[in-house]
């Protein structure tokens, strides 16, 4: 197959960043897909519907002229969520879901919860109103290595979660494990987890071995070659409780690059042609378009897109920029280190 058409893709997980950032990277996402699940850990946070609202104004704002596109908000949850304001914001089609960081898990995550017993109301709403929980998967506790906080994060966090409150709708966002994948597996209903492009692309290796590459650097981290496997064989399943979260992250160079640099790969430049890429290395171009298109939106109760983009698959290897240029620094686009024969056309 050398070329392939797909319903408009949604990212269901998505930095966009603030001010000068986001004037950069937002018509990178924009140019490919139709909406993103937009992530709240700006400084401060987006904790209330009137946050959202203004931060949604500055997303269109920066769209360019000609491009369409539609951020779907989210609450970042701390332990002084209000339920009504949740409940008034998800009401309203304002927001479509409540992420929930543990505190100190990943960048500007601070605010976020360390006792979930403070944030129950919270959640009992949410079921009560069908609007899903956008989960970090990872504990933060100091004694537990940073390879196994996805797996302990399940048992003693996510789990307990989901008994307490059997009516919530859970996206386990960003699954780096076969322990996540196991546990979505294994549940009929309710849950569902996003799989970003770079971790079906590198394991620890990429990051480590014959040199610290930051730009590789990401939370959670990619882990050992099995799990990367297990993320590649759920992704190119067809199973409908997988979908596409980038988590393209944007940082600027002269911060990755830094005795303790930030965590997140930038890929929503040359996102879709990675994907074609791995698709088509296992065979399974025809569920592309389940995982970046469809499979989310059923998730989130949304309408299919119904514009339309084609891959081609050429002789020669596409080209991505490098960097992308922004006023608050250039960022890399992420490298999978192989060449891509795959490019959307324009």
């Amino acid at each position: 197959m050398t070329q392939i058409t797909l319903r408009r893709p949604d990212d269901m997980h998505l930095h966009l960043r603030d001010g000068a950032m986001l004037e950069a990277v937002l018509p990178e996402t924009a140019r490919h897909f139709a909406r993103a699940i937009i992530m709240p850990n700006l400084v401060p946070p987006v904790v209330t519907a009137r946050d959202a609202a203004a931060y949604r104004d500055r997303i269109l704002a920066a769209l360019p002229d000609g491009m369409a596109f539609d951020p779907l908000m989210t609450l970042y949850l701390t332990e002084a969520t209000d339920p009504a304001d949740v409940a008034a914001a998800h009401a309203s089609g304002l927001v479509k879901a409540v992420k929930l960081y543990p505190a100190g898990a990943t960048t500007n995550s601070q605010s976020g919860v360390r006792d979930f017993d403070k944030v129950r109301g919270v959640l009992e709403k949410m079921a009560e109103i069908g609007l899903p929980l956008c989960v970090h998967g990872e504990v933060t506790d100091s004694d537990i290595d940073i390879f196994d906080r996805e797996a302990v994060f399940i048992d003693r966090v996510l789990d307990p979660i989901r008994r307490a409150t059997p009516g919530l709708r859970v996206v386990m966002e960003h699954v780096t494990t076969k322990d996540g994948i196991d546990y979505i597996g294994e549940t009929e209903k309710n849950l569902a987890g996003t799989i970003t492009t770079h971790h079906l692309i590198i394991n620890r290796n990429h990051i480590l071995a014959g040199g610290i590459r930051p730009h590789y650097y990401c939370l959670p981290v990619a882990k050992r070659e099995l799990h990367r496997l297990a993320l590649r064989e759920a992704a190119t399943s067809g199973d409908k409780r997988y979908f596409l979260g980038t988590d393209s992250a944007p940082h600027p160079d002269h911060l990755k690059e830094h005795a303790c640099g930030c965590a997140g790969c930038f890929t929503a430049t040359n996102t879709m042609a990675l994907l074609a890429h791995v698709f088509g290395e296992e065979g399974a171009l025809d569920r592309l378009e389940g995982f970046t298109s469809n499979h989310g939106a059923a998730f989130y109760g949304l309408p299919a897109n119904e514009d339309r983009i084609t891959l081609e698959k050429t002789t020669t290897p596409a080209r991505f920029p490098a960097k992308i240029d922004t006023g608050a620094g250039t960022i890399t686009v992420f490298d999978p280190g192989f060449p891509v024969h795959w490019q959307v056309r324009d």
